[in-house]
């Protein structure tokens, strides 16, 4: 009789879980940041409101971004006036829009990320579906399934309102995933929508107006597997290991509400600050292990919060110019786009690298690091270890 020891040695992966291939993908309608405070308070019937719409400006003016990408256009919004207004009852009409939209978006990142792995879909053996945009039943994974021709018996898992952190935490189960059952192939897909989070401004929230300066729309899917097969894959980074943690004194940094008026969301802390005070620890944590400590060794993907963020994380870490330049063209070019920046930032990163003729996917570096900032304050913490570029071509 075999061992129990034995089955599961047989159930496991030799080696570590790797990326296999990146797909993005935005909705059509861009909406350029220099012009959106004009539109935005015009759409919202609130040019009234002079002193508000100086600030907004001013929020727009320093949130680092050049464009973003949105489902909601301005007919959508004629149709749905509700969703205009600050506090108006309006979920049907958003979770009408999101559950369709969501797992449509899913698809086109996931297309793209199968189209390059080059491999039969029915070789998808799990689906880890993220997002903070909607929730229904069946799910959007269940939805995607149906939309790729996925095989019914894919395992699903379905993450939801996770926020900005969760682009960590899919690689973090994807990599578990992958380790523990021989021969899988996990198909991760993060899609957000802010149609969930849109409204008109409030003078007395500001923090609601901080969302409308910097979220934009997005998706985009990786395909992990462990004990890739050299002869048909093209292994871009592996994951090393994975962490999370809630940051002390952090309640209420940030919060999100699902409530008849939409998904509210609130920043009540110094969120810059707590997390540039406790980010080095999450690095000395994980890469004393490898026998790292000079931080402007590694290549950083990190969530682009928005730009506060990135400035104290640059200067707490004293890291070059250079370091953030991935993670600062996904903030210029999308906005923050929740869970899916940091894989648009992944995405990018390879890309470049392989542009400039660097020897590695991280910028000619072997070791990286991958943060994901979110609601909690929890902040995720993948290692990386980049592969040599030609292995892309």
């Amino acid at each position: 009789m075999v061992s129990v020891v034995k089955i599961r040695n047989a159930q496991r992966a030799q080696g570590p879980a790797t990326v296999l291939a990146i797909g993005t993908s935005t909705p059509s309608h861009c909406v350029y940041q220099a012009d959106y405070p004009d539109y935005y308070f015009r759409i919202t019937k609130s040019e009234h409101l002079t002193d508000l719409k100086e600030k907004f400006k001013r929020m727009c003016e320093k949130s680092m971004i050049r464009k973003r990408y949105m489902h909601l256009d301005e007919e959508l919004l004629k149709e749905n006036p509700e969703m205009c207004a600050y506090m108006e009852p309006s979920l049907d009409a958003r979770q009408d829009m999101v559950v369709v939209e969501v797992p449509k978006l899913g698809k086109e990142a996931a297309s793209k990320a199968i189209k390059e792995w080059g491999q039969p879909k029915s070789k998808i053996t799990h689906l880890v579906f993220c997002t903070t945009s909607g929730v229904d039943m069946p799910g959007a994974d269940y939805q995607l399934t149906k939309l790729l021709g996925l095989r019914p018996s894919v395992k699903r898992l379905m993450m939801y309102q996770q926020g900005c952190f969760a682009g960590g935490t899919v690689l973090r189960l994807a990599k578990d995933l992958a380790e523990n059952n021989a021969g899988a192939r996990v198909l991760v897909v993060c899609s957000e929508i802010t149609a969930v989070t849109f409204r008109g401004p409030s003078d007395t929230h500001l923090d609601s107006l901080v969302g409308q300066a910097l979220f934009g729309d997005g998706a985009a899917a990786v395909i992990v597997g462990a004990d890739p097969d050299m002869a048909i894959e093209r292994p871009l980074f592996e994951l090393v290991s994975a962490t999370q943690t809630i940051l002390p004194d952090s309640d209420g940094a940030i919060d999100g509400h699902l409530r008849e008026v939409g998904l509210t969301f609130h920043l009540l802390k110094d969120v810059p600050g707590l997390i540039s005070k406790n980010i080095e620890k999450s690095l000395v944590e994980s890469f004393t292990p490898i026998g790292i400590s000079d931080w402007n060794s590694l290549f950083f993907i990190a969530h682009p919060g928005g730009p506060a963020i990135l400035d104290q994380v640059q200067l707490k870490l004293s890291l070059k110019e250079e370091k953030l330049k991935a993670t600062r063209h996904v903030l210029s070019e999308y906005g923050n786009m929740s869970s899916a920046c940091v894989l648009f930032i992944l995405d990018e990163m390879r890309k470049k690298s392989l542009e400039e003729g660097k020897t590695t996917t991280g910028e000619g570096l072997e070791w990286g690091v991958l943060f994901g900032f979110g609601p909690g304050l929890t902040v995720e913490t993948v290692v990386l270890h980049s592969l040599p570029t030609i292995r892309t071509l």
